[in-house]
Formats: C-alpha cells, sequence, structure tokens
C-alpha cells in the first residue's frame, strides 16, 4: 500500500512531465483501435450488404466466379439458357424464381460524356431492375426502367453528378453504346460502399450487356416455406443437374466477403504494422522520461532507502507510475481510436466509399488489445529506469542529485551496438550479393532489424562524435552560446541516443522507401526508353478492357502509321517435359509488336513467333521445361480448341515490361478459339506517321471522347503517370509514417523540457552571471536542433543503406537502375531542423522564463 500511495504521489507531482509521453501512448493505442474499429465496421457494412442481396439460393452460368462477379475476357458475362428458369421454377420448394443480367463490364457516361464511374475503384454495376433488388432499394422519384429509352439509377450516384430525371445517359459495354433516358431515382436500403449501379429493363439488358435476348446471367430464386436454403439448393440442382453454379444466400454471401477479405486485411496489417513502429518509437520516449525522473529523484531515492525501502519497493514504485502512465494513455487512446475510426470513415466518404456510423462496430477484444498493449509496452518500457532506481543506494542521498554514470555499462553497450550493427551491415551485404531475388529478401529483412537495433544500442557512442562535428559546422558561429549547446547534448549522450533514435526509425523508413520507389520509377523510365518504339498507349486505368467500338475508332484515327492490338487469355499448358499447367497466360497481339516492343531474345526472332501456330517463351520457362527453338506446346485454349504450338522464340527473363510473356499472334488465337469467346484488348499501341506525332497526340483523344474511360498517353505522358502512382503509395505510407514522427517529435520536447528542469539551478546561474533570456531560449532550441539532426543524420544514412541494398534485390528482378532522390534526401534533413526548432518552442519559453533566485536555490 505504501509503494501504491508513494507511486501515485510521484505521479501526480510529475504530472507536467508525464503528460507528453502518455500522449504518446494515446497516439499509439488510438491508431490501433482506429484501425480495428475502421476494419471491423467496413466489414460489417458488406456483410449487411451481401446478405441483403443474397437470394435464398442463385443460379448462375459455370463460367461466372464464386462471388457471381461477371467480368471477363471478352467483355461479356458468362450466361445460361432462359430455358433454366423453367427447370428451377419446377423444382420443389421453389416458391418463386427471376431471371436477371447485370455486368461489371461496362462504363455509364452522362450527357457531356463524362463518366458516372465511382472514384474509390468501387464498381459500377448495371443489370436488370428485379424482385430481389426491390428488396434493398427504394424507388423514391420516378418509375422503374419500361422499354430501352429508360434507365434507373440510385440515389447517390444521382446526388454526386447532380443527375436528374429526364437527363441522358449512355451505357457503354462490349456490345455497343446504349442510349437512355433517367426514368427513376432508386434509394438504398442498405449501406452503399460506393458501388454506382444503373437498372435496365430484362429484354434491354440482355441486348445491351450480352448482344442477345433469351439468356440470364443469373436466376434468383426464393424458398417456400418451411424449405431451408440448403435443401433447396439440393433441389434445384437435381433439376438442372451438372454445368450450373448453385449457392445458398450464406454461400453467395461468403464468397463475395472473401473478396473484400484480402484487400481488407492488407489494410488492416499495413495500419497495424505502422501502429506498431509508433509503439517502438514511443518506447523511447517513455525510456527517456523514467531514466530522467528517476535521475532527478537520486537524492530522494536514496533517502526512501536509507530510511527501509528495499530495492523491489523501489522498483515497484515506478514500474506502478509506468502502469498508471499506461492505463491513463490507453483508456484515452481507446475512445480515440473510435473517433479517428469515424473520422475515417467520414473520409472515405469523401473519396467515394459510403460508410454509415450505424454500422460502427466496437468489438470488445479492440479496447482489450488497446488496454492491454498501451500498458504492456509502458511498464516494459519503464523497465530498465526501474531496475536502475532499485539500485540506488543510500549514500546517493548525501551526494548531487544525478546517478553516476556506469563506465562498465557503457563499454558493454558499445560492443554489443558494434556487433550487431557489423552483423546487420553483413546481413545486407549478403542480400546484395544473391543471384536470386527471394533468396536475398529474408537478408534484407535480418539486415535492416539487426541493423536498426545495432544502431539504436550504439546511438549514445555515435552521439559523441557527430554532435561533435554538427557542433563545428553549425554551432560554433554562435560563440558561447553554441558551444553550451553543443556541450549539454554531449552532457547525456545515451539521452541524446535514445532521443535521436526515436526520430531516426521514422526517417530511416522514409529514406529506404524514397530510395526504392525513385529508382523503380528510374529503372522503368529507362526500360521505357530503351524498349518501348511506340508513340501512344490506349488503356483504362480502372483494368476495363478496350471494347472493338474504341479499338475501330482508334484505327479509323488519320495520321496513324500503325496500331497494335494486345490481349490475353488463359490456357493449360501441356510442356515437353509432359508436365500440365493448367490456367497459364498467355499473350496474343499483332505482329507489329515485336516493333512496338523491342524485347530482347536468347534465341531466335521474336518475329516468327507471330507466324502461324507459333509462339515465343521466355527464359525461365524455357529452362524449366526443356524447352529449344523448335519444341512444341500444347495450349488448350479455355472455350476454344487445343493447338499444338512451335516455339519460335525464346526472350530473356531480365526485362521490367511485360516480364514473363508468352507471345503468339492474334490471328493464331482467333484460329482455335470461337470470335464470342475472343478476349478483348488489354491495351492498343499507335504510332504516328512521321513527324505527326503531335498531330496524332490530339486526333486520338479527340477519337476516344465518347470512350472517356480509355487514356492516350504518349511516352511522356506515360511516365509521369508511373511516377504518379509510385508517388501516391509513397505518400499514403509517409502520411502513416508521420504518427511515428510526431510521436518522436514529442520525444524531443519532453527531453528538453526535463533536461530543463534537471538544469534549473544550472539555468539561474547562468542568468545570474549574465546569460540573457534571447540567449538561453536560443541555446536550448541549438541543442534540439543538433539533436534533431544527429537522429536525421542516421535515420537517413541508414535509411539509404537499406534502400540501395534492396535496390540490388529488384535489379535481379529487371529493375537496374540506382537513384538517390537527393532532393527529398536533402528537405528531410533540413525538415530535420525545423523540426528541433518546433520542438524547443515550450521548453525554451519556459526556461527563459524561469525566477532567478528561485532556480539557483532550487535543490
Amino acid at each position: 500500500m505504501t509503494v501504491l500511495k508513494t507511486s501515485l504521489r510521484n505521479f501526480f507531482a510529475h504530472k507536467g512531465r508525464m503528460a507528453l509521453s502518455a500522449i504518446a501512448v494515446l497516439l499509439s493505442v488510438a491508431f490501433v483501435c482506429g484501425t480495428l474499429v475502421f476494419t471491423d465496421t467496413m466489414n460489417t457494412t458488406f456483410d449487411k450488404l451481401f446478405q441483403a442481396t443474397s437470394s435464398d439460393v442463385t443460379v448462375s452460368a459455370k463460367g461466372a466466379s464464386d462471388s457471381g462477379e461477371t467480368t471477363s475476357d471478352n467483355g461479356r458475362p458468362p450466361v445460361m439458357p432462359a430455358s433454366v428458369l423453367s427447370k428451377v421454377r419446377a423444382a420443389q420448394g421453389v416458391k418463386s424464381a427471376e431471371g436477371t443480367v447485370f455486368s461489371t463490364s461496362v462504363t455509364v457516361v452522362d450527357a457531356e460524356k463524362d463518366s458516372l464511374s465511382p472514384s474509390s475503384g468501387a464498381p459500377t454495376i448495371v443489370g436488370s431492375w428485379n424482385g430481389n433488388d426491390a428488396r434493398t432499394m427504394k424507388i423514391t422519384s420516378g418509375t422503374a426502367p419500361k422499354g430501352p429509352g429508360q434507365v434507373m439509377v440510385d440515389r447517390d450516384t444521382a446526388d454526386k453528378h447532380h443527375l436528374k430525371l429526364g437527363d441522358e445517359l449512355a451505357v457503354i459495354s462490349a456490345v455497343g453504346t446504349h442510349d437512355a433516358r433517367i426514368s427513376g431515382i432508386a434509394d438504398f436500403q442498405v449501406t452503399n460502399p460506393g458501388a454506382a449501379i444503373f437498372y435496365l429493363d430484362t429484354r434491354t439488358a440482355q441486348q445491351t450487356l450480352v448482344g442477345r435476348t433469351g439468356v440470364f446471367t443469373n436466376v434468383n430464386v426464393t424458398a417456400a416455406s418451411g424449405v431451408s436454403d440448403p435443401q433447396l439448393k439440393k433441389n434445384v440442382l437435381a433439376g438442372l443437374g451438372t454445368g450450373y453454379k448453385v449457392q445458398t444466400a450464406k454461400e453467395t454471401a461468403d464468397a463475395n466477403q472473401k473478396d473484400v477479405e484480402g484487400f481488407m486485411n492488407v489494410m488492416k496489417y499495413a495500419m497495424l504494422g505502422f501502429a506498431g513502429i509508433a509503439f517502438l518509437v514511443g518506447i523511447f520516449l517513455i525510456i527517456n522520461t523514467f531514466s530522467m525522473l528517476v535521475a532527478q529523484r537520486t537524492r530522494e531515492i536514496g533517502l526512501m532507502r536509507a530510511i527501509g525501502s528495499s530495492r523491489k519497493q523501489v522498483n515497484r514504485s515506478v514500474l506502478a507510475e509506468a502502469l498508471l502512465l499506461g492505463l491513463a494513455g490507453s483508456v484515452l487512446g481507446v475512445g480515440a481510436g473510435v473517433g479517428l475510426a469515424v473520422g475515417l470513415m467520414k473520409l472515405m466518404g469523401s473519396m467515394g466509399m459510403h460508410l454509415s456510423t450505424s454500422d460502427l462496430t466496437v468489438a470488445w477484444t479492440t479496447p482489450v488489445v488497446g488496454l492491454v498493449l498501451g500498458v504492456v509496452v509502458t511498464v516494459l518500457a519503464a523497465y530498465l529506469p526501474a531496475r536502475r532506481a532499485g539500485k540506488v543506494s543510500p549514500m546517493a542521498a548525501l551526494r548531487d542529485a544525478g546517478a553516476p554514470a556506469d563506465a562498465k555499462a557503457g563499454r558493454v553497450r558499445a560492443l554489443v551496438g558494434v556487433l550487431l550493427t557489423g552483423a546487420g551491415g553483413y546481413c545486407l551485404y549478403l542480400a546484395a550479393g544473391v543471384s536470386k531475388a527471394a533468396d536475398g529478401s529474408l537478408w534484407l529483412g535480418l539486415g535492416i532489424v539487426l541493423s536498426l537495433i545495432g544502431f539504436v544500442v550504439i546511438g549514445p557512442l555515435l552521439a559523441g562524435g557527430v554532435v561533435r562535428v554538427l557542433g563545428a559546422v553549425l554551432l560554433r558561429m554562435f560563440g558561447p552560446v553554441g558551444r553550451m549547446a553543443e556541450r549539454n547534448a554531449l552532457r547525456n549522450p545515451r539521452r541524446t541516443g535514445a532521443t535521436g533514435a526515436a526520430l531516426m526509425i521514422g526517417l530511416a523508413l522514409v529514406a529506404c522507401l524514397s530510395v526504392v520507389g525513385s529508382s523503380m520509377v528510374a529503372s522503368a523510365t529507362d526500360q521505357l526508353d530503351k524498349t518501348v518504339g511506340t508513340d501512344f498507349i490506349i488503356q483504362s486505368d480502372s483494368g476495363q478492357l478496350v471494347t472493338p467500338q474504341a479499338v475501330k475508332a482508334v484505327k479509323d484515327t488519320p495520321g496513324l502509321a500503325r496500331v497494335t492490338e494486345y490481349r490475353s487469355m488463359k490456357a493449360d499448358y501441356t510442356t515437353p517435359d509432359g508436365k500440365l499447367l493448367k490456367d497459364t497466360d498467355i499473350t496474343a497481339a499483332d505482329p507489329t509488336y515485336a516493333t512496338d516492343l523491342r524485347t530482347k531474345t536468347v534465341a531466335g526472332n521474336l518475329k516468327d513467333a507471330y507466324r502461324p501456330d507459333s509462339m515465343s517463351v521466355h527464359e525461365k520457362f524455357a529452362k524449366a521445361h526443356g524447352i529449344h527453338l523448335g519444341s512444341t506446346i500444347k495450349v488448350a485454349f479455355q472455350g476454344g480448341r487445343t493447338a499444338n504450338l512451335t516455339v519460335r522464340a525464346i526472350t530473356s527473363s531480365d526485362v521490367v515490361i511485360d516480364q514473363g510473356a508468352k507471345y503468339m499472334s492474334i490471328a493464331t488465337l482467333a484460329k482455335y478459339v470461337p470470335a464470342d469467346r475472343m478476349p478483348l484488348d488489354q491495351l492498343v499501341f499507335a504510332t504516328a506517321d512521321k513527324g505527326q506525332q503531335d498531330t496524332a497526340y490530339k486526333a486520338l483523344k479527340s477519337a476516344l471522347h465518347d470512350y472517356p474511360q480509355y487514356k492516350v498517353r504518349d511516352q511522356t505522358d506515360y511516365k509521369q503517370a508511373l511516377k504518379d502512382q509510385i508517388g501516391q503509395l509513397l505518400n499514403m505510407i509517409y502520411g502513416l509514417l508521420a504518427l511515428a514522427i510526431i510521436v518522436a517529435i514529442l520525444g524531443v520536447v519532453n527531453t528538453l523540457a526535463l533536461s530543463v528542469v534537471e538544469r534549473t539551478r544550472e539555468i539561474g546561474l547562468m542568468r545570474a552571471i549574465g546569460l540573457s533570456r534571447r540567449q538561453l531560449r536560443r541555446m536550448i532550441r541549438m541543442e534540439s536542433v543538433v539533436i534533431a539532426l544527429f537522429g536525421a543524420l542516421l535515420g537517413l544514412g541508414l535509411g539509404m543503406g537499406w534502400g540501395a541494398t534492396a535496390q540490388k534485390l529488384l535489379a535481379l528482378e529487371g529493375l537496374k537502375v540506382l537513384d538517390i532522390p537527393w532532393p527529398t534526401i536533402i528537405a528531410v534533413f533540413l525538415g530535420s531542423a525545423f523540426v528541433g526548432l518546433f520542438a524547443a518552442l515550450i521548453p525554451a519559453f519556459r526556461a527563459g522564463r524561469m525566477n532567478v533566485l528561485n532556480a539557483i536555490a532550487t535543490e
């Protein structure tokens, strides 16, 4: 009980000093809990949506995916004959059944030819209005579509694009373009995560999406009273036989949920990983806080030991303070996490993914995880300072405050740090020297972990040398004030090292990712310059296939010397070594693709691969299956016949663009695959007549005005798009790393604030002998800048080393250019100086306001 009282007294006596550490715990716990609440809420939203939209039993074509997705290589949904409907209705236990048609391989545009597709990446769905949809959609304006000239739209899409009854829309599919006017607007009765949905009448949907009537993509079946879904499924299967996909409502919902589960898990664990980094940085802050508090209370602890307190009691007292800190920060963090989740939902709403707060899901495990994690991390971080406090002897009460440094412990620490850093460096060296990227990834990961820990451990040793160099370059020009700032930073190398290490972690990751991202862009740009021999690339950023109408518009554009189509599909290979390789990609293109992409060959001529019944393979594939020029591969095309194709060329595997591709001509593909099953183009390449690039560029954009889903890019545009994509990913990662950097800044603030308190008497004496308030504040600011730059130097240097090693592994995959983004590195370094200045504002202000006499009188 005495230990608890002492802990409570000390905790509240130093509540101001604990506040920043509590904020670090709060932020880290909030990020973890916010992530869990946000992802659980998204799962709840999708669960409700899939359960509400699934009929008791759904019958779909055999080619449909488990989740009912209707995209296909030919841009048309897999269908089944309308006769299936009568067979389903005849099955025992069926109350009602209704045939429907829908597709996601579509684009809908308004009268100005602007796309109405969601910007969030959610699908655009066009389908027939049916009774199952009527359960989840309520018509609030107008009427359901009746006839080919009418279409109904969901309320969210109508509001976002300011659509109203009577507005003209166009549905663009692989079949063609269908024009209609809005006849009705329907509201969702469940939360819509952001899809844009358009409804046609059944006959019009069949014509628009499939190109013929008398077919359905799905049959929605409702069970009679007392009939279970599994029994109904069994009865329907008995009536239909094989060749159809039949699923219960639960199976359909589970399949849909599985589709989004992968994305959800990646997002969840990525965010939790960054929360872990923030916790790691917070550990340094907590260690520093308790170390300095213990050092300041050395005489007090010595007196407690002198009057009978045992080592265990002192130890438990400090750990109890950490427990209180962890509990306070964690409780507040759990609440802040729920608020963060709501904020993320609002942010997603502004991006087009609608999530309702009515679906907010806070599982009982979320606050438990937050509390346990926050408390455990805080107590573990405080263990070393608590252990150090327990070693304070009663004789310390007779000495000045401040524990003497343990020289032996310092030497051991330095030795361990050197060994860990050396081991990490050796692992990075091994990673850079492997011949296969997969073999090097383990060494790279181990090297990053060991070198990071090594730098953290060896930080106090490095602090002396680095701070002296920084002081000589930056501080000496400020005279005595600069020298005092340098000596203050050097006074306690362990504290400076720990404070700098907190900032080092975040900046090391920033530098590493910057090097990797910049190298990827530079490598891809280099490959484009060396290998791409065409002027323009036409494709959809959302992954939609290029419709025949759009291809015709490209080919009809004046000023083009050639147009090359590029498509791919799945096939089953039987290789010369007797192996069967199922669902393997094969790329079909026009023969001019050999000119458009100058792919290096190790045997044969790539142009020969476009001869009838011919193909190419890449070098690794050839070596793995004993293939050489003249070998025959049996290729069974999905939806088509089997061909015996002769290998006429073997391409290099050491490329970035189309790595691993196996080429053949579109003419050969058409020989074995029926016209209605031929895949659509993924890309179209166009080359202008000599000297007509600018004119052809404008003409292409004009020709594709009616097809806004496709982008026309020249090589400059394509490089910029690639740079933008990687830049957006990096910016998102930097945003997540910002939490760790914020915690590191709090660490610098806390260190300075506590060091000001620790040096109260010293500050009073300096003021008494003539140091002005302005000089005092400058001294503290410069000390902060030096500590921040120390952490930045270590972090940037370490991160560039990691990035350069990672690029060596990427080089094995064809990304051979190492590019150090010096503007970014320099900007981050200079930004660290501003971080130091910002962190010192409050401590410097408080130091400047100290009463000189009271400061001198401080014990």
